[in-house]
């Protein structure tokens, strides 16, 4: 398996020059994602814990309902990149066929291959919602996803989803693209059983419709980004009753739906 990053000898321009030096550079690989021996979609990530991203995929796009209708996962590398070869439930692998989609995923592109504009919708149900979040978790979770992001601090160039209960950090990943980071995660909580109603997803970049699709479709309650949502994101969350809060820091942050849920405090 390739490393997350590589080394390479670059050389900065500086005042009197070019100085020579070495840097670390974000690895990108294609990894395909095969169902019943069928390849259905070609993500761009980093190459690390590709098997909850492939479950978290999997489970953010509904091709399944559950990570019992997985029945079987491995990983084989080929000189083109990496295929997720994984065994899903006859029934699941029907309705897939049926939905008749031929993504080519890419970084920050999330609906590749979708054949109607009416698939680009999400239908979204209100989620169950139970517990609040607290200001000061929040603000406590962010001062600590800075040493959380191992890749990123070697090489500016990854993105990184955390769940966080009580304000602490409980799991965290990173890949070059914010969808797959968060598919990551929603991968590792079904396999660890992690209870969505019992904290937040902290993500380090922009709201998007998707980000808020594919955690409304997990039942996580609230998603917040260090940056900024999008107008379609805001109006699922408010569908979805879920809390979303953008332009998030350890100082302060912007509640865009679901203040209700959101201790001041």
């Amino acid at each position: 398996m390739p490393a997350p990053f590589q080394t390479r000898r670059v050389y900065r321009a500086v005042s009197d020059g070019l100085s020579g030096e070495t840097d670390f550079i974000a690895e990108e690989t294609a990894v395909a994602l095969v169902y019943n021996g069928i390849s259905h979609v070609v993500l761009m990530a980093t190459p690390q814990d590709l098997d909850v991203l492939a479950l978290g995929f999997s489970l953010s796009e509904g091709i399944l309902s559950s990570p019992a209708e997985l029945y079987g996962l491995e990983t084989v590398e080929t000189c083109d990149g990496i295929e997720i070869q994984m065994e899903i439930a006859s029934a699941r692998f029907q309705n897939l066929k049926q939905r008749r989609r031929n993504l080519a995923g890419r970084t920050g592109c999330g609906l590749c291959g979708i054949d109607s504009l009416a698939a680009a919708k999400p239908r979204v149900s209100p989620l169950a919602r139970s517990q609040t979040i607290k200001a000061a978790d929040v603000r406590a979770a962010l001062a600590e996803l800075g040493s959380r992001q191992p890749i990123r601090n070697q090489t500016g160039a990854s993105h990184s989803a955390a769940w966080v209960e009580n304000g602490k950090i409980a799991a965290a990943f990173e890949d070059i693209g914010r969808h797959n980071a968060l598919d990551k995660l929603i991968g590792y909580g079904a396999k660890n059983g992690l209870d969505w109603a019992q904290g937040f997803a902290l993500v380090s970049s922009r709201a998007s419709y998707e980000m808020a699709a594919k955690a409304a479709a997990v039942g996580i309650g609230c998603l917040a980004a260090v940056s900024a949502p999008t107008a379609l994101a805001v109006r699922l969350a408010e569908d979805a009753d879920m809390t979303l809060i953008g332009f998030a820091n350890p100082q302060r942050f912007t509640v865009y739906s679901g203040e209700e849920w959101v201790e001041a405090v």
